[in-house]
Formats: structure tokens, sequence, C-alpha cells
């Protein structure tokens, strides 16, 4: 009998290779080949059906060994079944399925088995399964009819078979589903690939996720994705072009997790659903609570329990989504949760969909925290800036007064101010020797101090000495170049604690340095200051300038230098000193590719 079994077996599977041949060699006579191939699926029925009889005949030797015998001949002749078998219980839940229905469905041995069958098969076409499966299962009376089945982005064409069994040992009856393809569409995500070359598909697919990888990271790194919170929003949007579906992104902040993020499908309309699932609570779906609590990524290639991102008095939001396959990544570790919704028009997410969303997510958590500690440092910038800078100047009676600012690549300390002093008013302008946060505090030290002491000190030598010392004494171990005027008439007593000399302009075009000199401050506890008088006549300007300025380099690392900012101030003499000063701000930028490294301070003043 077995010997008789495996020669039909070897018959009928060399058959229907020729029919599948057939099929491929002449696609205009598909009728016939299809004829035929229903007649094979009889004969494939009569085989089964032949040697279930015989196994009942024969008899039992051993007990128990005989039956496993029995057992051990359906086995081999399921598994060499030459045509897809998949056999389901009264839940339609897969219990068994043959080598040939995996190699249909492009799945690995074993997985569809304890998954749903209704899910592989097309949407519109589910409820007439259930329907033709209940009255098998009822009447005994086989049942075939046409349907698609879809799985691991393949779709095909098939002539289903429905035939109850009973099997000894089985409590209800189960029904073998036999599935011969009558058209067979294997697509990748995004193009077709022949069905003669799967290697295509993979590759295709393993750049697509190169690309998306990429462009994410390109994405993430934009200056305005750091400066705003629009990260998230521009890497949901990437992903609802090609990717998904829908596209969900709930993040965790003060006072719980919170849904920031939904994007539909183009052709739904921006209605109630769309409301329904911004206005659900993340945390009702178990999915996103198990992906936060765990923090590891899951993926439902097929959606077999539809309440898994909860409900609302309608329903299970997946199920007004018509989500066909979902999948939801952590946002970094403990940041949120990323999830992603396909309907069931699409080939549904894979393992490797989920490891490329798992490494998106993690992007995505480093660009939340870089995004939050830029702002943070951002704010403390703006705060140190604030501290060291005027937000504007004052109006001086008897000057024109006018100043550039541009702040560095880094935190710097640069530092300038007007301010009223005893019998008049006067101005500063210097910054300690470093950068970042530090120097900058020391600079809004001096710069307060400067301001302070001269309320009550008609010298600007005497605030600056007593400024040193107080720096001195404070151990900070920081120096400060400073450069300090009290203005009398039209008369400036400057004093200068290492700073670059100030440049006089002329109305008639002349520019000429002042002395300078002196020590910077906080390296002796007597400061050594360098104190001069300058008498500005009519037309004439001063103009005081921060290092950053005069050191500034082009392409070929040539410095600005002194001599060529003497040339910009005398094209540009007898100008306003807001001209003035913008006329050395271009010719900068001009001169450095508008490359701006350290702080820049330029300031001019004029009697009006």
């Amino acid at each position: 009998m077995t010997a008789s079994l495996e020669h039909a077996l070897d018959a009928l599977t060399e058959r229907v290779s020729s029919l599948r041949a057939a099929r491929t060699a002449y696609p205009a006579e598909a009728g016939q080949t299809l004829d035929a191939a229903l007649a094979e699926l009889g004969t494939a029925l009569e085989l089964l059906a032949g040697a279930r009889r015989e196994l009942r005949k024969a008899p039992k030797q051993g007990g128990k060994s005989g039956a496993q015998r029995e057992l051990k001949l359906l086995r081999q002749v399921f598994r060499a079944f030459p045509v897809p078998v998949f056999v389901l219980d009264g839940g339609a839940v897969v219990r068994r399925l043959n080598a040939e229905s995996t190699r249909l469905l492009g799945s690995s041995d074993g997985f569809l088995v304890g998954r749903g069958f209704p899910l592989l098969v097309d949407a519109p076409r589910r409820a007439a399964f259930r329907s033709h499966l209940t009255a098998v299962l009822r009447s005994g009376e086989p049942a075939s009819f046409e349907t698609r089945l879809s799985h691991q982005g393949r779709t095909h064409t098939v002539q289903l078979a429905l035939t109850r069994l009973t099997l000894a040992g089985e409590p209800q009856p189960l029904v073998a589903a036999v599935a011969l393809p009558t058209e067979t569409d294997v697509s990748g995500y995004g193009a077709a690939v022949a069905p003669t070359r799967p290697e295509g598909a993979l590759l295709m697919a393993a750049a697509r996720r190169q690309e998306l990888l990429a462009e994410t990271a390109r994405t993430l790194l934009e200056e305005e994705s750091m400066r705003r919170p629009v990260a998230l929003a521009r890497v949901a949007r990437l992903l609802a072009a090609d990717w998904a579906d829908w596209v969900i992104a709930d993040v965790l902040r003060p006072g719980g997790l919170r849904r920031v993020t939904v994007l539909a499908p183009k052709d739904e309309p921006l209605g109630e659903l769309v409301r329904l699932v911004e206005r659900a609570d993340p945390l009702a779906g178990p999915m996103v609570t198990h992906v936060l609590e765990q923090g590891t990524g899951v993926l439902h290639e097929m959606v077999d329990d539809e309440g898994l991102l909860g409900s609302d008095s309608g329903g299970p939001l997946l199920a007004a989504m018509g989500a066909g396959s979902v999948m939801s990544v952590p946002i970094g570790p403990g940041e949120g949760v990323l999830t992603l919704v396909r309907t069931h028009e699409r080939p549904p997410f894979t393992l490797g969909d989920l490891g490329l969303m798992e490494q998106i997510g993690v992007q995505l958590g480093l660009a939340v925290r870089a995004q939050q500690g830029f702002q943070s440092q951002s704010r403390a910038a703006d705060a140190l800036t604030a501290s060291v800078v005027p937000r504007t100047l004052p109006a001086l009676p008897g000057f024109d007064v006018a100043a550039v600012y541009h702040p560095g690549a880094l935190v710097g300390a640069e530092f300038y101010d007007v301010f009223p002093v005893s019998g008049g008013w006067g101005f500063a302008l210097g910054g300690a020797m470093g950068k970042g946060e530090e120097a900058a505090s020391v600079s809004a030290m001096v710069r307060g101090g400067l301001r302070v002491l001269s309320v009550w000190e008609s010298d600007p030598d005497r605030v600056v000495k007593r400024v040193g010392e107080a720096l001195v004494r404070q151990g900070c171990g920081m120096f400060v170049m400073a450069l300090a005027g009290f203005v009398r008439g039209r008369t400036l007593r400057l004093s200068s604690a290492g700073h670059h000399p100030a440049a006089l302009v002329t109305a008639d075009g002349m520019v000429r340095f002042t002395s300078g000199g002196g020590v910077p401050l906080g390296i002796a506890h007597e400061a050594e200051t360098a104190c001069e008088d300058v008498t500005l006549a009519a037309g004439d300007t001063l103009v005081v300038f921060s290092e950053g300025l005069i050191s500034s380099r082009n392409d070929h690392g040539e410095p600005y230098g002194e001599e060529r900012l003497a040339d910009v101030l005398a094209r540009h003499a007898g100008e306003a000193p807001a001209t003035l000063a913008k006329a050395v701000e271009d010719d900068r930028h001009t001169f450095s590719g508008g490359q701006v490294w350290d702080e820049i301070v330029v300031m001019a003043l004029r009697p009006a």
C-alpha cells in the first residue's frame, strides 16, 4: 500500500509540475490549464481519502506502536503533498501546514501555526470565507471557491477547497484547506520583482531601508531640527510618505504619555476618525504599554487583535483604521513610542521593517535628547549673552553712539556697555581670555563691577584697577582684557588693561590709534593699566573693537588686522557711527567668507 501511494504521489507531483510549466509557457491557455489543475486537485483529494481508508483497515500491530506508524505515514504524506494544504480548527486557526504551503507564501516553517487563516485572505473575501468554513463544518460537504491570499508581500489568486476532517484524538472536526494557485503576484515593497529572482526583492528592500536611514539622519541633523521641536514631526512625515498609512507618535511629557503626532493616509479626510486617534489615551492600547515598559519593538504582521491600540465607543481603533499590519518601536530609552500601521491593501510589515524602525527609534531618541540639551544650552547662552551685551544703547546727550555685535561659534566672553557715571556717562569693552560659560560669567562679573564702581569713582583708571583687585581675590584663574572710558564734554579719558588701542577717525579721513597698553586684569593684585585723554573735534569718531575683529582670518589663514581696519575707516570717515560700524562689519564678513569663530564687537562714538 505504501509503495503504490508513493508511486501515485510521484506521478501527481510530475503532472502538477507540468501544469505549472504550461501556465508559464502558454499564458493565453490559462483557462484549460486551470481546468486540468482542478482535476488534479480532485485526484489529490481521492488519494488522501484512499490512504485514510487503507489505514483504518490495516490491522493494529502492537497497539500504540501501530498507531504511531500510521501517524508517521500520514505525516509523511502530508509533508510530501505537492499542493499547499492547511489544516484549520473550527476557529480557522492554522494547526498544520505542509512544505508546499510555506513555499507558496514565502514564510518560514511553522511561522503561521497558531495564527488566524482569515488574516491571509483578502479583506473583502474574509466574510465569505468564514461562511464557507462554517458550512463545511456543519454539513460535512466540501466547498470550493476562488479567493486571494496575501503574505510577506506576495499576493496569490487561488482556488481554495475546504474538506472536513475527523481525526482520532481530536475532540472537534478539523478542516483541510487546499489552495491551488491560479495567479501569482510577488511584489517587494515599492517595486515589482520577478518570481524567478527573489534576491532582487531582497536587494531592493535593503537599498530602500538604507535610503530611509540616511534621509532620517539628514532630517535629524538639520540645524532647524535642533533649534525647534520639529524633528519628530518631520520624521513622521518622512515615514508616512512611503512606509506606512498611519504614523502615530506618543512621547513622555510631565504628567505622562501624550499623543503628539497622528498622520493619516493621504486620502483620509481630516475628520472624526483622525480626531478619535488623536484623542485616544496611548496607554489604553496594550501594544504601546508593552513597548514602553519592555523597551523593545513589537510586530503584528497580521492584525489578529484589533484592540491592540485601544478602543472607543465605536469599537477598536485598528478596525476603524482598516489595519492589516501594525508595529510599535520605542523612541530612545524611555522617551516614547512610535507606531506604524498599514491597511489591508498594502503588503504587511516584515521583521526587516521592524529592525529598521527600531534603529530609527534610537535615532529619534538621540535627537530628542540632543534637542533638549541644545535648547537648554541655547537658553543658558542667551542668558549669558544678555549679561554681557546690552539689548539697546541708551540715548547719550551730545553724542551719537552705535554698536555691532556678532556671537561666535561658542559661548564667548566679550562684553561692551554704555552706562551713567559720576558727572556724566561712560563706556566699556573687553572680554575674558577663554570660551564657554565660565569665561562668560567672569566677563559678566567684570562688566557689572565697572558699572557699579563708576557710580562713585570719577576716574575710569581707578575703576579698572579696583575691578582687577576684586578679580584676583575671586581666584577664578582667568584674565580679562578691558577698556573703559569716561566722557567729559568732548574729552574721553581712557583706561586700558591689555586691550587693543581704539581708533580715532578724523573728519578728513586720517586714522590713528590710541596708545592702549596695560596688562590684563587678574594677573597681579595691583593692576597695571595705561591711561590717556582723547579730545574729539567736530566730525571725529572714536572706534573701539574686540580681539575677534582683527584676528578674523580668511581662507588663506591671513588675519584681518589693524591695517585693513584703518583702510575701511578712512573710506567711511565723516559718516554716521551706525554707518561706519556697519561698513566694518560688511568688510570683515567679505574678508572671512562669512565665518565667525570669535565674537565681533565694533562700537563707534562721535560728538553730535
